[in-house]
């Protein structure tokens, strides 16, 4: 078993899959009769189609599924032109899943998200008019331009699944997730994420530059005339649905975490709160993230039981974003991801 953290987010690593050789014979037999779950099959189908679209991203796709199969929020953080809008487009196209997309600019308001009541002059009484929140995916595209009391309109989606105006709340539609996106190197004209709406998100995922050769696929699928708006010509063609995603759920909360692991994922938690670089340690909710995200991983990798590698694969995505630098760390150019990378080398693995 390696000790080195699995970025899975990495493409370069990608779901290479996390095995254990310290795994009875009873749990290798209800692995092995995992791998015929239709509702798995389906979800990785997901990323084939999504793969007509979108070209070298496939860790972040699997991100987002484990997302759903979670109920969670993903941060996807890249520069402009990563194919950040079209992946969600073409993941929800997938899963027959409905989206709305909202730019976030400093002048949005809070009701331009959640909706707001509308005077009828047929009936002189307001109506609730519904805001793009009310889908199964929102794609808050650069959620960091707009001010902190729009920014606040997400928590109560985020958290409850529910929006309320004038006293009355008014549940989402399910399954709800937001993906939200933001430029990791624009800093002017941006309000930074508060940290308990950063601690909403489940999932922080980067989005890489493409590879050389990934970038030679992407003009050559332009050249002979892919149409980024136009995903029914890509070929991408709907492979599951909320049905399949709702038996996934269930299967995903099935599967069985032995107490060593548990306690794994503590260890893993409490050690980012007496590391020297970071000023701000993952929570308890962290704590339960990695251990929910762990689950879907093993999930989706065949396996009915969790194992310390799919902890380790899920650490960096789900514990960099709830984890803050000391400021002398960050002028010494220490980056959060190498200080969880020496957390997860240093914290012992179960056997």
């Amino acid at each position: 078993m390696s000790h080195q953290p699995n970025n899975y987010t990495d493409s370069n690593t990608g779901y290479s899959g996390a095995t254990s050789a310290h795994v009875d014979e009873s749990h290798r037999g209800a692995s092995r009769g995992s791998l015929d779950d239709p509702a798995r099959h389906s979800l990785l189908n997901v990323r084939n189609e999504v793969g007509k679209a979108v070209v070298g991203q496939d860790p972040t796709v699997t991100g987002m599924l484990i997302a759903l199969l979670c109920g969670g929020h993903v941060l996807l953080e890249g520069v402009p032109g990563v194919a950040k809008t079209l992946l969600v487009r073409a993941l929800s196209t997938a899963l027959s899943l409905d989206t709305k997309r909202v730019q976030f600019t400093p002048d949005l308001m809070p009701g331009d998200v959640t909706g707001s009541l509308v005077y009828d002059t047929h009936t002189s009484e307001f109506t609730f008019r519904e805001g793009p929140v009310f889908t199964n995916i929102l794609l808050a595209d650069e959620i960091n331009r707009t001010p902190p009391k729009t920014q606040a309109s997400l928590l109560e989606a985020m958290e409850e699944r529910q929006v309320s105006v004038d006293g009355v709340s008014r549940p989402l539609p399910a399954p709800f997730i937001v993906a939200a996106t933001q430029n990791p190197v624009e800093y002017e004209g941006t309000y930074p994420l508060p940290e308990a709406q950063l601690d909403r998100f489940l999932l922080k995922l980067t989005m890489p530059l493409p590879g050389r050769e990934e970038e030679i696929e992407v003009i050559r699928r332009h050249a002979d005339g892919f149409d980024p708006r136009d995903l029914s010509a890509a070929g991408v063609r709907p492979v599951a649905g909320a049905r399949e995603l709702e038996k996934a759920r269930a299967a995903v909360a099935q599967v069985v975490v032995a107490p060593e692991i548990l306690a794994y994922i503590v260890d893993v938690a409490r050690a980012t709160r007496s590391a020297p670089s970071f000023q701000l340690g993952v929570s308890p909710r962290g704590a339960t993230a990695l251990l929910n995200t762990s689950k879907a991983w093993a999930w989706l990798s065949g396996r009915t039981f969790v194992t310390p590698d799919d902890v380790k694969a899920l650490s960096l995505p789900c514990l960099r974003h709830r984890v803050g630098l000391r400021p002398e760390a960050q002028m010494d150019g220490i980056h959060v991801d190498d200080v969880l990378g020496s957390i997860l080398a240093s914290v012992p693995v179960p056997r």
